[in-house]
């Protein structure tokens, strides 16, 4: 289970975005969430590195984004709920005037995002949207009413992918929407890997609560949502080791990238 997946779970079902929310030291998660979130620590220990370490790559990607490459506009789908340091306080940061477009169709996560995903700058504009990040098409048909299209965008999809149950499927939802973006436009992106025997079990483990199946894949199969894009140095690695100046920082079983839309 990662950031978020527009489950929709009663409070006696473990809850991804609640999970996630308590591994990243948030309050919004309940005991059945937690109770998840330990087990899967007992088993694979280091999910704790991971999550910290996804947020320093979206950190790192999005000021990379509005310092060095001078976008203004941020399209994150699968938002997950709020916690500190998310894409709009990061690229508002940088550029007081980005726009943020966050996606989510989970009612919890609405709830919460609304409330505390506001403009971090008077220029800045940040907005929630519910939409399904199964349904690209409707997902750009609303981004519409906010980004402009005719500029570039940066696509974001941290560690949701992996509750679309076919590769093949996967590639065609982050296909479709680099398709209404222009050149010039980028997709951040990651996921986790089946790189480790424990956190293969402790997916496993997970996938029977009862909560959304998370699918591991392998990084070469995630490199494969790539296709058609320029990925940017240092390539499709463990998050970790994305443009990290720690060069002591170890390896985590997720991998992604940063890659931009060419000129046709």
């Amino acid at each position: 289970m990662e950031r978020g997946s527009g489950e929709m779970v009663g409070f006696d079902t473990p809850h991804s975005a609640q999970i996630w929310n308590y591994w990243m030291g948030g309050t919004d998660n309940y005991p059945v969430d937690r109770a998840a979130g330990d087990a899967f620590a007992a088993t694979y220990p280091a999910i704790g590195f991971q999550v910290k370490q996804s947020r320093q790559f979206l950190i790192r990607a999005v000021r990379h984004l509005a310092g060095e490459c001078g976008i203004r506009q941020f399209l994150d789908i699968g938002t997950g709920l709020p916690t500190m340091e998310n894409t709009h306080e990061v690229a508002q940061s940088v550029a007081p005037d980005s726009k943020i477009v966050y996606v989510d169709n989970d009612p919890l996560v609405l709830e919460h995002a609304r409330t505390l995903l506001t403009n971090t700058t008077p220029e800045g504009v940040t907005v929630f949207l519910d939409a399904d990040a199964h349904d690209p098409d409707a997902v750009i048909a609303d981004a519409r009413n906010v980004l402009n299209f005719n500029e570039p965008i940066t696509v974001l999809y941290m560690g949701i992918l992996g509750h679309v149950p076919e590769l093949d499927q996967a590639r065609a939802i982050v296909a479709r929407t680099m398709a209404a973006t222009v050149p010039g436009s980028y997709l951040v992106h990651w996921d986790s890997t089946n790189t480790s025997e424990a956190r293969r079990r402790a997916t496993a483990n997970y996938n029977k609560t009862g909560a959304v199946p998370y699918n591991l894949r392998a990084p070469d199969e995630i490199a494969r949502l790539y296709e058609g894009l320029d990925v940017l140095e240092p390539g499709v690695v463990s998050i970790s080791q994305w443009r990290q100046p720690d060069t002591g920082v170890g390896l985590v079983d997720a991998y992604g990238a940063v890659a931009r839309k060419p000129a046709a």
